[in-house]
Protein backbone atom coordinates (compact mmCIF):
# COMPACT_ATOMS: atom_id res chain seq x y z
CA UNK A 1 0.00 0.00 0.00
CA UNK A 2 1.48 3.30 -1.12
CA UNK A 3 -0.50 5.70 1.05
CA UNK A 4 0.02 6.46 4.73
CA UNK A 5 -2.31 7.61 7.48
CA UNK A 6 -0.22 10.77 7.82
CA UNK A 7 -0.82 11.60 4.16
CA UNK A 8 -4.54 11.14 4.70
CA UNK A 9 -4.39 13.36 7.78
CA UNK A 10 -2.75 16.10 5.73
CA UNK A 11 -5.22 15.66 2.88
CA UNK A 12 -8.33 15.89 5.10
CA UNK A 13 -6.94 18.86 6.98
CA UNK A 14 -6.14 20.76 3.78
CA UNK A 15 -9.64 19.96 2.53
CA UNK A 16 -11.06 21.53 5.68
CA UNK A 17 -8.92 24.68 5.70
CA UNK A 18 -8.29 25.04 1.93
CA UNK A 19 -4.76 26.02 2.89
CA UNK A 20 -1.53 24.06 3.36
CA UNK A 21 -0.18 26.51 5.94
CA UNK A 22 -3.33 26.36 8.11
CA UNK A 23 -3.42 22.57 7.83
CA UNK A 24 0.24 22.36 8.83
CA UNK A 25 -0.39 24.62 11.83
CA UNK A 26 -3.33 22.47 12.94
CA UNK A 27 -1.23 19.29 12.61
CA UNK A 28 1.81 20.85 14.34
CA UNK A 29 4.10 20.22 11.36
CA UNK A 30 6.04 22.46 9.00
CA UNK A 31 4.37 23.84 5.90
CA UNK A 32 6.96 22.15 3.66
CA UNK A 33 6.31 18.76 5.32
CA UNK A 34 2.56 19.12 4.81
CA UNK A 35 3.05 20.16 1.19
CA UNK A 36 5.38 17.23 0.58
CA UNK A 37 2.93 14.76 2.11
CA UNK A 38 0.16 15.93 -0.23
CA UNK A 39 2.43 15.87 -3.28
CA UNK A 40 3.60 12.34 -2.45
CA UNK A 41 0.01 11.15 -2.13
CA UNK A 42 -0.95 12.67 -5.49
CA UNK A 43 2.27 11.49 -7.18
CA UNK A 44 1.86 7.91 -5.91
CA UNK A 45 -1.45 7.58 -7.73
CA UNK A 46 -0.78 10.02 -10.57
CA UNK A 47 -3.79 12.15 -9.68
CA UNK A 48 -4.79 15.61 -8.47
CA UNK A 49 -7.01 15.98 -5.42
CA UNK A 50 -7.20 19.78 -5.39
CA UNK A 51 -7.53 22.61 -7.89
CA UNK A 52 -4.98 25.33 -7.25
CA UNK A 53 -6.32 28.91 -7.08
CA UNK A 54 -3.39 31.06 -5.98
CA UNK A 55 -2.59 30.04 -2.41
CA UNK A 56 -5.95 28.35 -1.98
CA UNK A 57 -6.48 24.65 -2.63
CA UNK A 58 -10.04 23.80 -3.66
CA UNK A 59 -10.95 20.14 -3.41
CA UNK A 60 -11.94 18.62 -6.78
CA UNK A 61 -14.35 15.81 -7.70
CA UNK A 62 -11.86 13.01 -6.96
CA UNK A 63 -10.92 14.64 -3.67
CA UNK A 64 -14.60 14.85 -2.69
CA UNK A 65 -14.94 11.12 -3.33
CA UNK A 66 -11.89 10.36 -1.23
CA UNK A 67 -12.68 12.71 1.68
CA UNK A 68 -15.46 10.74 3.50
CA UNK A 69 -13.56 7.47 3.15
CA UNK A 70 -10.35 9.07 4.40
CA UNK A 71 -12.14 10.57 7.42
CA UNK A 72 -13.77 7.24 8.25
CA UNK A 73 -10.44 5.40 7.96
CA UNK A 74 -8.68 7.91 10.22
CA UNK A 75 -11.41 7.61 12.86
CA UNK A 76 -11.22 3.83 12.72
CA UNK A 77 -7.42 4.02 13.04
CA UNK A 78 -7.85 6.25 16.10
CA UNK A 79 -10.20 3.67 17.64
CA UNK A 80 -7.69 0.90 16.92
CA UNK A 81 -4.92 2.92 18.52
CA UNK A 82 -7.06 3.38 21.62
CA UNK A 83 -7.65 -0.37 21.77
CA UNK A 84 -3.92 -1.16 21.45
CA UNK A 85 -2.86 1.41 24.05
CA UNK A 86 -5.58 0.42 26.49
CA UNK A 87 -7.19 3.86 26.23
CA UNK A 88 -10.87 3.10 25.81
CA UNK A 89 -12.07 6.67 26.23
CA UNK A 90 -14.39 8.24 23.69
CA UNK A 91 -11.93 10.85 22.42
CA UNK A 92 -14.01 13.73 21.07
CA UNK A 93 -17.52 14.48 19.83
CA UNK A 94 -18.65 17.45 17.76
CA UNK A 95 -22.39 18.12 17.95
CA UNK A 96 -24.41 20.71 16.07
CA UNK A 97 -27.84 21.78 17.32
CA UNK A 98 -30.42 24.20 16.03
CA UNK A 99 -31.38 27.17 18.21
CA UNK A 100 -34.34 25.67 20.05
CA UNK A 101 -32.64 22.34 20.73
CA UNK A 102 -29.28 23.96 21.44
CA UNK A 103 -30.60 26.50 23.92
CA UNK A 104 -33.14 24.34 25.76
CA UNK A 105 -32.02 20.70 25.47
CA UNK A 106 -28.56 20.07 24.00
CA UNK A 107 -26.50 21.74 26.73
CA UNK A 108 -28.25 19.63 29.39
CA UNK A 109 -27.90 16.45 27.33
CA UNK A 110 -24.20 17.09 26.72
CA UNK A 111 -23.66 17.88 30.39
CA UNK A 112 -25.27 14.57 31.31
CA UNK A 113 -23.14 12.76 28.73
CA UNK A 114 -19.93 14.35 30.02
CA UNK A 115 -20.77 13.35 33.59
CA UNK A 116 -20.86 9.74 32.41
CA UNK A 117 -17.82 10.09 30.13
CA UNK A 118 -15.56 12.80 31.62
CA UNK A 119 -12.61 11.96 29.34
CA UNK A 120 -14.58 12.80 26.18
CA UNK A 121 -14.02 16.28 24.74
CA UNK A 122 -17.35 17.58 23.45
CA UNK A 123 -17.94 20.65 21.27
CA UNK A 124 -21.42 22.09 20.76
CA UNK A 125 -22.16 24.38 17.79
CA UNK A 126 -25.54 26.17 17.80
CA UNK A 127 -26.80 27.47 14.43
CA UNK A 128 -29.98 27.42 12.39
CA UNK A 129 -31.06 24.30 10.49
CA UNK A 130 -29.52 25.29 7.14
CA UNK A 131 -26.12 25.90 8.75
CA UNK A 132 -26.15 22.63 10.71
CA UNK A 133 -27.03 20.66 7.56
CA UNK A 134 -24.20 22.37 5.64
CA UNK A 135 -21.70 21.52 8.39
CA UNK A 136 -22.84 17.89 8.47
CA UNK A 137 -22.52 17.69 4.67
CA UNK A 138 -18.95 19.05 4.81
CA UNK A 139 -17.91 16.75 7.72
CA UNK A 140 -17.37 19.65 10.12
CA UNK A 141 -19.73 18.03 12.64
CA UNK A 142 -20.18 14.44 13.77
CA UNK A 143 -23.85 14.70 14.60
CA UNK A 144 -26.68 17.19 14.12
CA UNK A 145 -29.86 17.75 16.14
CA UNK A 146 -32.27 19.72 13.99
CA UNK A 147 -35.89 20.90 13.89
CA UNK A 148 -37.88 19.33 11.08
CA UNK A 149 -37.07 16.39 8.84
CA UNK A 150 -34.27 16.80 6.32
CA UNK A 151 -34.06 14.64 3.18
CA UNK A 152 -30.75 14.33 1.33
CA UNK A 153 -29.20 11.28 -0.32
CA UNK A 154 -25.92 11.89 1.54
CA UNK A 155 -27.43 12.47 4.98
CA UNK A 156 -29.04 9.96 7.32
CA UNK A 157 -32.00 11.42 9.22
CA UNK A 158 -33.55 9.65 12.20
CA UNK A 159 -36.73 11.03 13.83
CA UNK A 160 -36.26 11.77 17.51
CA UNK A 161 -39.20 13.42 19.29
CA UNK A 162 -42.22 15.49 18.28
CA UNK A 163 -42.21 19.24 18.87
CA UNK A 164 -45.04 21.76 18.75
CA UNK A 165 -44.88 25.40 17.78
CA UNK A 166 -47.30 27.69 19.57
CA UNK A 167 -48.58 31.18 18.77
CA UNK A 168 -48.19 33.57 21.70
CA UNK A 169 -48.66 37.21 22.67
CA UNK A 170 -48.19 39.65 25.53
CA UNK A 171 -50.78 39.57 28.39
CA UNK A 172 -52.08 43.00 27.37
CA UNK A 173 -52.71 41.97 23.76
CA UNK A 174 -56.44 41.64 22.78
CA UNK A 175 -55.90 37.99 21.73
CA UNK A 176 -54.67 37.15 25.24
CA UNK A 177 -58.16 37.66 26.68
CA UNK A 178 -59.68 35.71 23.82
CA UNK A 179 -57.27 32.77 24.18
CA UNK A 180 -57.68 31.64 20.58
CA UNK A 181 -57.60 33.09 17.08
CA UNK A 182 -59.04 32.26 13.67
CA UNK A 183 -56.94 32.19 10.52
CA UNK A 184 -58.44 35.48 9.33
CA UNK A 185 -57.46 37.14 12.63
CA UNK A 186 -53.94 35.74 12.48
CA UNK A 187 -53.13 37.02 8.98
CA UNK A 188 -53.96 40.57 10.07
CA UNK A 189 -51.57 40.51 13.02
CA UNK A 190 -47.96 41.78 12.98
CA UNK A 191 -45.62 38.81 13.36
CA UNK A 192 -42.17 38.56 14.96
CA UNK A 193 -40.51 35.38 13.71
CA UNK A 194 -37.23 33.53 13.20
CA UNK A 195 -34.98 34.17 10.20
CA UNK A 196 -35.02 32.34 6.86
CA UNK A 197 -33.08 29.06 7.06
CA UNK A 198 -34.33 28.16 10.53
CA UNK A 199 -36.49 25.08 11.08
CA UNK A 200 -38.94 27.15 13.12
CA UNK A 201 -39.45 29.63 10.27
CA UNK A 202 -39.97 26.81 7.76
CA UNK A 203 -42.59 25.06 9.91
CA UNK A 204 -44.33 28.39 10.58
CA UNK A 205 -44.55 29.30 6.88
CA UNK A 206 -45.64 25.82 5.85
CA UNK A 207 -48.54 25.97 8.31
CA UNK A 208 -49.85 29.11 6.61
CA UNK A 209 -49.15 27.88 3.08
CA UNK A 210 -51.20 24.75 3.78
CA UNK A 211 -54.11 27.12 4.39
CA UNK A 212 -53.16 29.26 1.35
CA UNK A 213 -52.43 32.35 3.41
CA UNK A 214 -49.35 34.48 4.10
CA UNK A 215 -48.66 36.08 7.49
CA UNK A 216 -47.72 39.75 7.87
CA UNK A 217 -44.11 39.47 9.06
CA UNK A 218 -43.03 42.64 10.83
CA UNK A 219 -39.68 41.59 12.29
CA UNK A 220 -37.19 38.73 11.85
CA UNK A 221 -34.80 37.77 14.66
CA UNK A 222 -32.17 35.02 14.95
CA UNK A 223 -32.80 34.12 18.58
CA UNK A 224 -35.90 32.88 20.37
CA UNK A 225 -35.15 34.96 23.46
CA UNK A 226 -35.14 38.10 21.32
CA UNK A 227 -38.51 37.15 19.86
CA UNK A 228 -39.94 36.59 23.34
CA UNK A 229 -38.71 40.00 24.53
CA UNK A 230 -40.10 41.76 21.45
CA UNK A 231 -43.51 40.12 21.89
CA UNK A 232 -43.52 40.97 25.60
CA UNK A 233 -42.95 44.63 24.68
CA UNK A 234 -46.03 44.62 22.46
CA UNK A 235 -44.39 44.79 19.01
CA UNK A 236 -46.48 41.90 17.70
CA UNK A 237 -47.22 38.22 18.17
CA UNK A 238 -44.81 35.30 17.72
CA UNK A 239 -44.62 31.58 17.02
CA UNK A 240 -41.85 29.39 18.45
CA UNK A 241 -41.51 26.01 20.15
CA UNK A 242 -43.66 25.40 23.20
CA UNK A 243 -40.48 24.02 24.79
CA UNK A 244 -38.94 27.52 24.69
CA UNK A 245 -42.03 29.10 26.25
CA UNK A 246 -42.65 26.86 29.26
CA UNK A 247 -41.18 29.23 31.86
CA UNK A 248 -42.75 32.34 30.31
CA UNK A 249 -46.20 30.71 30.33
CA UNK A 250 -45.75 29.70 33.98
CA UNK A 251 -44.75 33.26 34.93
CA UNK A 252 -47.59 34.75 32.91
CA UNK A 253 -45.25 37.10 31.02
CA UNK A 254 -46.50 35.58 27.76
CA UNK A 255 -49.82 33.97 26.85
CA UNK A 256 -50.50 31.05 24.48
CA UNK A 257 -53.05 31.52 21.70
CA UNK A 258 -54.83 28.40 20.47
CA UNK A 259 -54.87 28.16 16.65
CA UNK A 260 -57.02 25.16 15.65
CA UNK A 261 -56.81 26.00 11.93
CA UNK A 262 -53.00 25.72 11.81
CA UNK A 263 -50.93 22.55 11.97
CA UNK A 264 -47.90 23.58 14.00
CA UNK A 265 -46.42 20.18 14.84
CA UNK A 266 -42.99 19.09 13.61
CA UNK A 267 -40.21 16.62 14.43
CA UNK A 268 -36.84 16.93 16.12
CA UNK A 269 -34.37 14.83 14.12
CA UNK A 270 -30.87 13.37 14.42
CA UNK A 271 -28.73 13.73 11.28
CA UNK A 272 -25.26 12.54 10.27
CA UNK A 273 -23.40 12.00 7.00
CA UNK A 274 -23.98 8.54 5.55
CA UNK A 275 -20.23 8.09 4.99
CA UNK A 276 -19.41 9.19 8.52
CA UNK A 277 -17.82 6.48 10.65
CA UNK A 278 -20.05 6.22 13.71
CA UNK A 279 -17.69 6.40 16.67
CA UNK A 280 -18.45 4.99 20.10
CA UNK A 281 -19.02 8.56 21.32
CA UNK A 282 -21.66 9.16 18.65
CA UNK A 283 -23.43 5.88 19.39
CA UNK A 284 -23.40 6.50 23.14
CA UNK A 285 -24.70 10.07 22.81
CA UNK A 286 -27.52 8.98 20.50
CA UNK A 287 -28.44 6.21 22.94
CA UNK A 288 -28.48 8.67 25.84
CA UNK A 289 -30.79 11.07 23.95
CA UNK A 290 -33.18 8.26 23.05
CA UNK A 291 -33.22 6.92 26.61
CA UNK A 292 -33.88 10.28 28.25
CA UNK A 293 -36.81 10.98 25.91
CA UNK A 294 -38.28 7.47 25.88
CA UNK A 295 -42.08 7.28 26.34
CA UNK A 296 -42.37 11.07 25.97
CA UNK A 297 -44.73 12.30 23.28
CA UNK A 298 -43.61 15.92 22.88
CA UNK A 299 -40.49 17.97 23.60
CA UNK A 300 -42.09 20.32 26.17
CA UNK A 301 -43.09 17.28 28.27
CA UNK A 302 -39.44 16.37 28.90
CA UNK A 303 -38.60 16.59 32.59
CA UNK A 304 -35.37 18.58 32.39
CA UNK A 305 -34.65 17.87 36.06
CA UNK A 306 -34.02 14.21 35.18
CA UNK A 307 -31.26 15.28 32.78
CA UNK A 308 -29.39 17.39 35.33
Amino acid sequence: MRLTLRQLQVFTCIAQYQSVSKAAEHLAMSQSAASTALKELERSYDCMLFDRAGKRLIINALGLQLLPRALALLEQAQALEGLLTGNHGFGSLSVGATMTIGNYLATLLIGHFMQQHPSCKVRLHVHNTAQIVQKIASYQLDLGLIEGYYQDSNIIAEPWIADELVVFCAPQHPLAQQGHASLSELVNEAWIVREQGSGTRLAFEQAFLQRQHRPNIRLELEHTEGIKRAVESGLGIGCISRLALRDAFRRGSLVAIETPELNLTRQFTFIWHKHKYQTDAMSEFLSLCRTLTANIQRSDQIDLATIL
